[in-house]
């Protein structure tokens, strides 16, 4: 006699089973229950039909019911719903729309009801202007909404994959966006600093982003809907779509026996049976083992959602077949990047308490000199034993098979060294000798065999200032264009011959810009007899970790104004014609830059330059390279390969009608700093910050004591007689030394004023110092000054002129505003 299995619910779990069920079972009488019209649909792929990436709503049709019925003879039953399960009488209670309420036996049970989206008890949450994208006819309505009634703007609630989706698609036909996520960052798989990479594209391409934000209402206006938030902003928009998660749609099942999870997850064993006979579970409503770790976890993926479907089936069929639980591989686009991860993050490790090691590579994604190589950001965890605990990467191209390759690895319980042995395809335009994957295992491996000591951005706020050193092993020209806040810079292929500048007694704390350099500065000074840790990933990993999205406090309506200035622009858009060209792809940083400046040496006055170049971190760069330069620049944007494409122009000293040299003017700032008092410095830099950031050229020369403000904060060995070795003694090393001209109390007045500088949000010297530099402030220091008081030039902060009085008048003399402080 046949057997008679029932399976709730379609879609990946559901119809898997189905159709695995039957090729195991020809004589089965399968009935499969469905609560809408579509039993089979790819739900990964809505956003993508609303954003007409997906044009023909039938693709979204995996199966229909009659297809279904024909080819598997499995018996179909559309518009109706399980509402319980009676396991003691073997039978389930069905609401149907053709033959109301009735009931159904069964021999076996699959149940896959799936999850639904979490709708929060909110004020104004059943407004017609909410909407969720769950299945087809969710979709139907939102994609009615900005088609037919033309809406221009949307709120996505939610930053998971589904609300990311939905923001970067709704944007793509031209909707205001603004993307609503209670937390700091986007994308909970992700550790911060990855997502921190995809909300820069979101925002890039005209997201709106507000983080750290939850709504508390919605009320609804004459035609548009208000979302009120935690931080008092009110936030206004055509429609908002719901996205903030999922939970297992299991309540039909509370009352049938069933064993639940702390978050209403139905409990499976490995062959994905319940507590009661002849009843499996699967899909997202179920709670399963976490690969890596042995947790129970609940992760709602349609690849583990159908495998799960397979094996249920399976074991319905006599067959003894294990899930051995799920590593929550995923993988998302966010208009040109890409972002996938495997295993477990940062989070999940540090929440269990389980040991781990991180480091970070900054790839290509194929070989650099074959055109339209784009870098990959890759982050690995695994433990003392090198075993592969998660692995995350954000790029242009290439990322999935990466992701996949670590993937695969963490599946067999794989070790970096396995990462370092695979031997994976490669020709110029795919890959590279050594595989992104290789990498990541080569630096891995060189952790954990003390070939190096790393540290991670999050470091650098509890590094001990008195007894470390951060240094910049990058270029001059990397060093202008942006550094860590108070590193100094010494060059690695220097490195060799500036040791004796080093203190060794303390512990070097050095970074280039992808960690490749900061690794061979490592060993050079390792095998030197110096403690050294090595930025992992270097200065874009600080980069990545330190990124913060422009605050948005609303949304703007007035769209008419909006697509009026788009479309003028559009009509005025002119082609920027080109003297010249520079292809930079492929290059990593500084390669770009330093390109880039050899050739606009080159160039003469007016000449227009056109740059393109793969290393993302390009997009910022040559616009504060051009800005310190003095050069245009003209336009700057990203194609959708992920290019960057810059026009400059070659500007020199401005000339007058005739030809000649325009005179000097006197719109400049100079002033001598006499005075080494700690009060005293903070004005002088206060005042230099200012005229800076009001574009005046600043000049401050530092004479007698005011050479104290300037000095290192770390002792640098240096051979000086016995009167500048007293003077050494006696004088205060560098601006944390300094005292107050009054009140200072042994101490205490200088500790008060930078504790009342911080609780006022006021920058401290160091910061006001380091600020002068970056906005080009001429720190000069008196070479007499320095001679009589014992003071090399070692022992001053990085970026320091040498000059005389004859160099300081030379200034004042092109200055309107003249201090001695």
């Amino acid at each position: 006699m046949s057997k008679k299995v029932l399976i709730i619910g379609g879609v990946a779990g559901g119809a898997s089973a189905a159709a695995r069920l039957r090729r195991l079972d020809e004589d089965a009488h399968i009935v499969m229950f469905e609560r809408d019209s579509y039993i089979s649909f790819a739900n990964c792929g809505l956003p993508y039909y609303i954003g007409d990436s997906i044009k023909d709503r039938s693709k979204l049709l995996v199966q229909t019911p009659e297809a279904m019925h024909q080819r598997f003879n499995i018996d179909i039953r559309i518009n109706s719903e399980v509402i319980s399960i009676h396991p003691d009488e073997n039978k389930v209670t069905v609401r149907s729309q053709e033959r109301g309420i009735y009931e159904e036996s069964y021999d076996q049970l699959i149940l896959s009801p799936g999850a639904k989206p979490i709708q929060p008890n909110l004020p104004g949450i059943e407004s017609s202007k909410i909407y969720k994208v769950r299945n087809i006819p969710d979709t139907d309505r939102v994609k009615q909404k900005v088609t037919e009634q033309k809406a221009n703007s949307a709120i996505v609630i939610g930053g998971g994959f589904i609300g990311v989706e939905m923001a970067e698609n709704l944007k793509e036909i031209g909707l205001d966006v603004t993307l609503i996520e209670a937390g700091s960052h986007i994308l909970a798989p992700f550790d911060a600093e990855m997502s921190n990479m995809l909300m820069k594209e979101l925002e890039e391409h005209g997201v709106n982003l507000e983080l750290s934000n939850s709504v508390q209402s919605f009320t609804e206006t004459e035609d548009q809907i208000e979302v009120h938030l935690t931080n008092g902003h009110i936030l206004s928009s055509d429609m908002v779509i719901l996205a903030i998660g999922v939970t297992p749609d299991t309540n039909f099942l509370k009352n049938s026996g069933l064993e639940f999870g702390p978050r209403g997850h139905i409990i499976v064993n490995d062959r994905l049976e319940t507590n009661l006979n002849n009843i499996y579970a699967v899909g997202d409503a179920i709670e399963v083992h976490d690969y890596v770790n042995g947790t129970k976890t609940a992760i709602p993926l349609a690849g583990p959602a159908n495998k799960q479907g397979r094996i249920a089936a399976d074991n319905v069929s006599g067959l003894d077949s294990i899930y051995k639980g799920t590593q929550g591989t995923s993988i998302i686009k966010v208009f040109g990047l890409t972002g996938a991860t495997t295993g477990n993050n940062e989070k999940t490790l540090q929440r269990l308490n389980i040991p781990y090691h991180v480091i970070y590579v900054h790839p290509s994604s194929h070989a650099s000199y074959y055109p339209g190589a784009t870098p990959i950001s890759m982050k690995l965890l695994f433990n003392d034993k090198g075993t592969v605990l998660g692995a995350q990467a954000v790029g242009f191209d290439g990322v999935d098979k990466r992701i996949d390759d670590i993937a695969t690895v963490i599946h067999f319980h794989g070790t970096v060294t396995d990462l370092t042995e695979l031997e994976l395809a490669y020709a110029p335009p795919y890959s590279s000798a050594k595989d992104p994957v290789n990498m990541a295992g080569y630096t891995a491996e060189n952790l954990l065999r003390n070939r190096t000591s790393v540290f991670v951005p999050q470091d650098l706020e509890t590094r001990d200032l008195e007894n470390t050193v951060l240094i910049d092993v990058r270029s001059q020209i990397e060093h202008n264009n942006g550094h860590i806040p108070g590193s100094h810079l010494m060059s690695v292929d220097d490195l060799r011959n500036s040791l004796h500048l080093l203190d060794p007694n303390k512990e070097l704390w050095v970074y280039c810009q992808v960690g490749l350099r900061g690794y061979t500065a490592s060993r050079i000074l390792t095998q030197k007899g110096f403690k050294v840790r090595n930025l992992t990933g270097g200065y874009k990993t600080y980069q990545m970790a330190n990124y913060k999205p422009t605050p948005k406090v609303h949304v703007s309506t007035d769209h008419s104004l909006t697509k009026a200035l788009e479309e003028i622009a559009t009509t005025n858009d002119t082609i920027i014609h080109a003297d010249h060209h520079l292809d930079a792809c492929g290059l990593s940083c500084p390669g770009p830059l330093i390109q880039l400046k050899l050739k606009m040496d080159q160039l003469n006055h007016g000449e227009v330059l056109h740059v393109t170049a793969s290393d993302p971190g390009f997009f910022e760069d040559v616009k504060a390279w051009a800005q310190m330069s003095g050069n245009q620049v003209l336009q700057v944007n990203r194609t959708t390969n992920g290019v960057i494409e810059s026009y400059l122009k070659k500007q020199d000293k401005v000339l007058t009608t005739t030809g000649q040299a325009a005179p000097t003017t006197s719109d400049g700032t100079s002033m001598i700093v006499f005075s080494g008092d700690l009060d005293k410095a903070i004005a002088s830099f206060i005042i230099a910050n200012g005229a800076a950031a009001s574009g005046k050229k600043v000049t401050m020369f530092f004479t007698f004591w005011g050479l104290n403000i300037i000095r290192k904060l770390d002792k640098v060995q240096v051979d000086k007689n016995f009167i500048g070795r007293m003077f050494g003694i006696m004088m205060p090393r560098g601006s944390s030394k300094l005292s107050m001209s009054k009140m200072n109390m042994m101490g205490m007045g200088s500790k008060m004023i930078r504790g009342v500088m911080k609780k006022n949000n006021v920058s401290s010297l160091e910061e006001l110092i380091q600020s002068a530099l970056d906005q080009g402030v001429e720190i000069v220091a008196c070479q007499m000054s320095m001679d009589i008081m014992g003071i090399t030039r070692e022992e001053l902060i990085d970026n320091v002129q040498i000059g005389g009085v004859g160099y300081y008048l030379g200034k004042a003399d092109q200055s309107g505003i003249n201090l001695f402080i």
